[in-house]
This record gives C-alpha cells, sequence and structure tokens, in this order.
C-alpha cells in the first residue's frame, strides 16, 4: 500500500497518469460531445491539493479528450446538493437537447442524507437516469461511492453506501457503462484526500478519480479492437 503523505504531487502520485499517457491511451477515442449530470460528486468539487492542480475529475477528463479531438463539446449540468429525481426534473432536457455521446451518470450519493432510505425508491429512480442517458445513444460512464466518505450522523452510513453501491454495479452492467469502482480503491486510506467537508474528494482524489475514468474509457476501447479482431 502507497503511503498517504500530503509528500505526493500529481507527478509522483502512482495512482496518476500524466497527461501524455492519458492521452496516448485514449488516442482512438471517438468521443466529442462529453457531459455530466448529477450532483456535486458528479461536477468534481473538491478543495485544492497542495502538488495537483485544481481541476474536479471531470475538467481533467475533458482536458485529455480535447488531446485528441480539440473541437470536443463539453457541458457539465451537475449541481451542489442534487438528487436522483432533482437530476431528472433539472438535467435531463438539457443533456438529450446537447446531444452528448459520453455522459457520466451519478451514483446516488444525496438521495442516502435522510432518516431511512427506500433502496427500492433508489434504484428505480437511478434505473431512469441510467436509461434517459442510454437513450441519447451515449456512452455511460459512473462510479461508486468510496469508503472514505462517511457521514457520522447515520451509524448505518457504510452499509447505505454498500447498498446504493450494489445498485450503481448492477445499473452499469445493464447498461454497458465503464464503472470506475472507488469502493475499495487503495486512495481512499490517504488522510488527506477528503475536502474539509469531509465529503468531497479534494484535488489529489479528482486526479486519481479521473485515471480511473480514463483507464476504464481505455479498456473499452480496448475490448472494441480485440472483438473486431476476432469478427
Amino acid at each position: 500500500m502507497i503511503a498517504a503523505t500530503t509528500s505526493l504531487i500529481e507527478e509522483s502520485d502512482p495512482y496518476c497518469l500524466s497527461a501524455a499517457r492519458a492521452g496516448e491511451l485514449l488516442a482512438r477515442a471517438p468521443w466529442r460531445r462529453f457531459a455530466t449530470i448529477g450532483d456535486s460528486l458528479s461536477a468534481g468539487t473538491g478543495d485544492p491539493s497542495p502538488g495537483y492542480a485544481a481541476l474536479g475529475w471531470p475538467d481533467r477528463v475533458a482536458d485529455v479528450l480535447r488531446r485528441v479531438h480539440p473541437d470536443l463539446a463539453y457541458l457539465n449540468l451537475a449541481e451542489v446538493g442534487a438528487t436522483t429525481s432533482r437530476t431528472m426534473r433539472t438535467q435531463i432536457d438539457r443533456l438529450v437537447e446537447f446531444g452528448p455521446d459520453l455522459v457520466h451518470v451519478p451514483s446516488g450519493a444525496n438521495d442516502l442524507f435522510r432518516p431511512d432510505p427506500d433502496y427500492t425508491a433508489i434504484a428505480a429512480a437511478l434505473g431512469q437516469v441510467f436509461e434517459l442517458a442510454a437513450g441519447t445513444g451515449a456512452q455511460l460512464t459512473t462510479f461508486t461511492l468510496g469508503r472514505a466518505f462517511v457521514v457520522p450522523r447515520y451509524p448505518d452510513w457504510n452499509e447505505r453506501v454498500r447498498r446504493v453501491n450494489d445498485i450503481i454495479r448492477g445499473l452499469a452492467a445493464e447498461h454497458g457503462a465503464v464503472l470506475a469502482d472507488m469502493w475499495d480503491h487503495p486512495v481512499n486510506d490517504r488522510p488527506d484526500l477528503l475536502s474539509a467537508d469531509r465529503i468531497h474528494f479534494a484535488a489529489a482524489g479528482q486526479a486519481v478519480m479521473a485515471t480511473e475514468i480514463v483507464k476504464g474509457l481505455a479498456r473499452l476501447l480496448d475490448a472494441e479492437v480485440a472483438e473486431e479482431a476476432r469478427s
């Protein structure tokens, strides 16, 4: 396990890709219209980290795609505090109008901030968001919530996160979404991972998140090439 210290910087972080390497991995990327929907986690909200660019993960992914397609159209519709139902009400129509070919969909974190979450309703709402986003014809990406994200006022918080993560994994498989599974990623062990609010990844974590999304997209492209070679 890599020790979690503030001596790490972006260039030496073993869980981060350099811009050049990320560009190489996505050199065959077809995506020219990238959008994100959902909440502050989808938006890439987080505090600065010494030694890391002050960028959220979706801005970082957009920068990688611009290395391939300088004319990339990028739209971040995610809103701080958005629940899944609010995402459907305020963002889906604008997403459809944008006409994306790559969309990041949310993980339902804000649906857990209630005394007794209704997981059946959460699964149905998230399923609708995935279906509507997939209906644009875009490739989907998503991520699970990390275990470092803890809300002390809910003693069962870890169980809440596990349950919504299971929902996300199932929906990702159903819709062929690229999944960055952050629940047990080693970065969770870094004491400086979270922002001051103890919810959002700081910039160092945002850099790792972007790396995981880029790697997931690269694996998808490699799988498509392998499939073409077999056919």
